[in-house]
């Protein structure tokens, strides 16, 4: 099985040992992306819709470096420092995926990096 990785300007650069994300045995495996600007590394100024939006445009740029889109998510996960938060975020989530239904899990967490307020991470299937 070939493993590559997959990387884009249009998304913040990894702050650490990984990768944007990976191909592997015909998924795509993102990392948990923040509320990073990619243009200064800053995360955008803001709340839970402010800080959505940024997070469903880096993996939206991170998804169509790989050749995906919503379309082919199967399954994301969905970190929030406060689960009082969830109903404002699943309005701006709902909105990028579109008719994307993939299979979503959500948590709570006492802390994020850079204290952001959600963090995402996604699998896409990448054939067919």
């Amino acid at each position: 099985m070939s493993v590559s990785q997959v990387a884009t300007k249009q998304a913040p650069e990894a702050i650490g040992p990984y990768s944007q994300a990976i191909k592997a045995g015909g998924l795509l495996f993102t990392a948990g992306q923040i509320a990073l600007d990619p243009a200064n590394g800053k995360i955008v100024d803001g709340g839970i819709v402010e800080q959505t939006e940024r997070v469903m445009q880096n993996l939206s740029a991170v998804l169509q470096a790989a050749g995906v889109d919503w379309s082919k998510v199967v399954k994301t996960t969905v970190f929030l420092t406060d689960l009082g938060d969830f109903p404002v975020f699943n309005e701006v989530y709902g909105r990028h995926l579109g008719s994307a239904r993939p299979a979503r899990s959500t948590v709570q967490v006492s802390a994020l990096p850079r204290n952001a307020v959600v963090e995402i991470e996604v699998v896409a299937k990448l054939e067919g």
